[in-house]
């Protein structure tokens, strides 16, 4: 193990943690080094401390605070947000922008933050932190509104710095290989994943795209595919992403914004969690399946689901939407009963034509 540094189109030099160094020479190199927790000035994290923490530190909380602040309303925060609330904290979630999680679905998310609410979450949206004073039992947070103006101090016992993440390329020596970067720090590829330089080959969170594992999974799948002399390829119209939290919030292609934005003529289907007899059985009948389609050809465009088990259910729609598959393709399909996934089919019968359970 060591810290590594691109010596050249076909080298690695490592300092090793245990003093000394290695240089390895190979034919191809790829670029895996993922990303790091974006710092926020006024707030700056310090996890050994546990009053003011990351997304790493806050999985090391000795006991349950009282009252938890989340800086950031996106995946990260919510996720932690969530697992500290259902354990006892007030959890109060901070947020510069109008709403949570504002790249998806505006149906969805807000419905999500109605759900949160009412298991005990506060919000305060269109709101950025200019000042943290760490003290003896707590952190004193200063907001104000994100326009400026009216400013106001709480105190909680713990902060979560949830502001997002950013690549981590800084150090391997990109630069004096011509290897250039954007101002986010991303590793600029071309459609197979090659840099600049033809022999190295970039993935993951390092380069544009969401910051998601199994989207690096099948970059990585595809840039070695590409290497061994295969046509690798990735589908980016059909990344999933899960937010997990209870209930579980899933997603895959267009939002319902992007295709009015795009100018998209398409039709829309739902079904709420409430008339499915598996999910009520469970008592747990909090949110609803969404679907759109092409108008004209009936091919899925998008899927964003909320609820119980909503990051296994969205399979279905990535391997619908991988292999062009119309809603009505999906609303013939048989489901067994009784399953969550029968409110996929009737969301799906709503898109082309009418559930019959709702």
């Amino acid at each position: 193990k060591g810290k590594g540094k691109i010596t050249g189109p076909n080298g690695v030099g490592v300092d090793l943690n245990e003093g000394g160094s290695e240089s390895l020479d190979t034919k191809n190199i790829v670029i895996a080094t993922g990303s790091e927790v974006s710092p926020l000035p006024p707030v700056p994290v310090d996890n050994a401390g546990q009053k003011i923490v990351d997304s790493t530190g806050a999985l090391d909380i000795a006991k349950v605070p009282g009252k938890m602040a989340v800086v950031g309303g996106g995946v990260i925060g919510l996720e932690m947000g969530s697992v500290w609330s259902r354990l006892g904290s007030q959890v109060t979630v901070i947020e510069f922008m109008d709403r949570l999680c504002p790249a998806m679905d505006k149906e969805l998310t807000k419905k999500f933050q109605t759900t949160l609410k009412k298991q005990g979450f506060k919000f305060q949206l269109k709101t950025k932190v200019t000042k943290s004073e760490v003290e003896a039992d707590g952190v004193v947070l200063t907001t104000e509104k994100a326009a400026g103006g009216d400013e106001k101090s709480e105190k909680y016992d713990i902060v979560l710095v949830a502001t997002g993440r950013r690549p981590y390329t800084e150090g391997l020596g990109l630069e004096e290989l011509g290897i250039q970067t954007d101002k986010l720090g991303r590793i600029g590829v071309d459609d197979h994943f090659r840099t600049a330089v033809p022999s190295i080959y970039a993935i993951g969170d390092c380069i544009d795209g969401p910051m998601l594992a199994h989207k690096a999974e099948e970059e990585g799948i595809a840039a070695v595919e590409t290497i061994a002399g295969f046509a690798g390829h990735v589908n980016y119209d059909a990344i999933p992403g899960v937010i997990y939290t209870y209930p579980e919030v899933a997603a895959v292609g267009k939002t319902e914004e992007e295709l009015k934005e795009a100018g998209i003529e398409y039709s829309k289907g739902s079904f709420p969690f409430a008339a499915n007899s598996r999910a009520r059985a469970n008592g747990s009948s909090e949110g609803f399946v969404k679907v759109l389609a092409d108008k004209n050809t009936d091919r899925l465009l998008g899927i964003h689901i909320i609820g119980p088990n909503a990051g296994e259910m969205i399979a279905e729609g990535v391997i619908g939407m991988e292999y062009g598959a119309s809603s009505e393709d999906i609303g013939r399909t048989c489901h067994a009963h009784p399953t969550l996934s029968e409110a996929f089919k009737e969301a799906c019968m709503d898109t082309y034509d009418k559930p019959i359970h709702f």
